[in-house]
């Protein structure tokens, strides 16, 4: 195989947000010229200063040149964040006199024998502060200026010849009030990095990001996620699954119950995710419980993903069925997130999964469930592919996964809202079933690439003492018709007998 050689960070600086640095592979090129475009409201003026003020950490000055916003303006946005623009220089480039109509104002002129006053007092604020990070806000208003396509292009041109010159590294923002699909300044600038963001019919906005073009850098492309709220931009970068390996032990372990165990032929392996499917009510949560605490007591650390139900019913029903997950939650050993699925973008979820891996170091992961995540993204394409892509990550990282996800309807036809049994190591499937007058739980496993599993029904109940798991029972009729009912004579759990019962 080739050798794969390491991406090189010589020259590059940090762009003030780690996600978008992720992306860049280290950050920008020093000294270059890049475009970051969006419509207003996107966080263009956030990235900016983040940008900046990441600069006078590392010791370098900063210059914000501003057409669209004083001074005050920007420091009041920088407040609503926390921080402080002491360190930064802000020059407002044209005041109200520069802007009027009647002054017939070109900033740059093609020949740079006859600049304005305005192009002299920046270059002249450029040569006394030599900032080695500058922000030009915004272009629209230079556009305006320059009053036709030719001049707008040159005074670009000859504004990146200066900084260049200077060893600056400029961001210049454009908020896309030019023509559609004009596109001259992407093939000046060194960089293009576009913002976007889109309102839902239900929850928060999503915003997102994208590098169009990054000359001399190999960087992550796609669609990237992002948040903006106080304390600036958090970035989450798209994750590619091949990028993440980690040699692990794939020995089945133990679900905290004999039966679970003989019909999944052994075991949960790590390295593996299996799909708890059936209907609302079946005890799929109450599975995944049973499986995650068996984890928690050999010692793993585990996060648990909790979509549809409220924490509290969650843990006293948990203790109500003898599995008290608190003592675990207190000492940390467990974490336990409530995700509101209608202010949650898919990276930032993705982003999430990936923490608690890789800092918290959790070995057992369970999302419950699947149905709320996507029904509260009807809009987002390629949801599947993002799933691959988690599954593929944790079963490389070693990390044992259960999914829960409902189906639709209690007997009869049931169907889900989406098919993920393709991408499931194992399947799990609950039903519900006729037997002697009353209403019992049936589980089998269906499927399971890692181990030659049964394929017998067995009976499956909640009681104080968790999940009891029957013998393997034997003239079962109508099951694939999802209406299945029990003929025969072997003895039911709570029958008179819990000689049958296995825990």
């Amino acid at each position: 195989m080739p050798e794969t050689r390491a991406i090189s960070t010589e020259g590059r600086i940090s762009t003030g947000i780690p996600g978008l640095d992720d992306i860049l592979g280290g950050g920008f090129t020093a000294d270059r010229l890049y475009l970051v475009e969006g419509t207003p409201g996107t966080g263009k003026t956030t990235l900016s200063l983040q940008f900046l003020l990441a600069g006078v950490e590392a010791g370098e000055s900063g210059l914000y040149i501003t057409l669209s916003e004083t001074a005050e303006e920007l420091r009041a946005v920088a407040a609503t964040h926390g921080w402080t623009l002491d360190a930064l220089s802000i020059f407002e480039l044209v005041g109200e006199e520069g802007l009027d109509p009647d002054a017939e104002q070109s900033i740059l002129h093609p020949s740079e024998i006859e600049l304005g006053e305005t192009t002299k007092g920046v270059m002249r604020m450029v040569e006394e502060m030599r900032p080695r990070r500058v922000v030009f806000d915004s272009l629209s208003e230079l556009r305006l200026l320059a009053q036709n396509p030719l001049r707008y292009r040159r005074q670009i041109l000859t504004l990146k010849q200066f900084f260049a010159s200077r060893r600056c590294t400029v961001l210049m923002l454009d908020d896309r009030t030019s023509e559609a699909n004009d596109l001259q300044l992407h093939s000046i600038a060194h960089g293009v990095i576009s913002l976007e963001q889109a309102a839902r019919d239900f929850g928060s906005e999503r915003r997102r990001l994208r590098v169009m073009k990054m000359r001399g850098i190999k960087f992550r492309g796609g669609y990237h996620d992002f948040n903006l709220d106080t304390g600036g931009l958090t970035v989450f970068p798209r994750l590619v699954a091949a990028e993440h390996h980690l040699a692990f032990d794939a020995s089945p372990v133990s679900t905290g119950n004999t039966g679970l165990d003989a019909l999944l032929g052994g075991g949960l392996a790590p390295g593996t995710n299996t799909l708890l499917s059936g209907p609302s009510g079946v005890g799929k949560t109450t599975t995944a419980i049973r499986c995650m605490m068996a984890a928690l007591e050999r010692g793993e650390t585990a996060t648990y993903f909790l979509f549809d139900e409220g924490l509290g019913t969650l843990l006293s029903r948990s203790t109500t069925l003898g599995m008290d997950i608190r003592p675990f939650i207190d000492s940390g050993q467990l974490s336990l997130q409530q995700i509101d699925p209608a202010e949650l973008s898919p990276g930032e979820f993705t982003s999430r999964v990936r923490k608690a891996v890789e800092e918290k170091g959790s070995r057992f992961l369970v999302i419950d469930s699947l149905n709320a995540y996507l029904h509260a993204m009807p809009g987002e394409q390629f949801l599947i592919l993002q799933m691959h892509e988690i599954l593929t990550y944790l079963s490389q990282q070693g990390v044992t996964a259960i999914l829960v996800l409902g189906q639709h309807g209690l007997v009869g036809d049931m169907r889900s809202d989406v098919d993920l049994s393709y991408l499931s190591d194992a399947i799990l499937l609950f039903r519900f079933f006729e037997a002697h007058g009353e209403v019992r739980t049936a589980v089998s496993v269906v499927k399971s690439r890692t181990s030659a599993h049964e394929r017998t029904i067995r009976e499956f109940r909640l009681g104080q003492n968790g999940l009891a798991v029957g013998e393997a029972l034997h003239d079962f009729e109508g099951v694939l018709t999802g209406l299945p009912s029990y003929k025969g004579i072997m003895r039911m759990l709570n029958d008179g007998d819990t000689g049958s019962r296995t825990e």
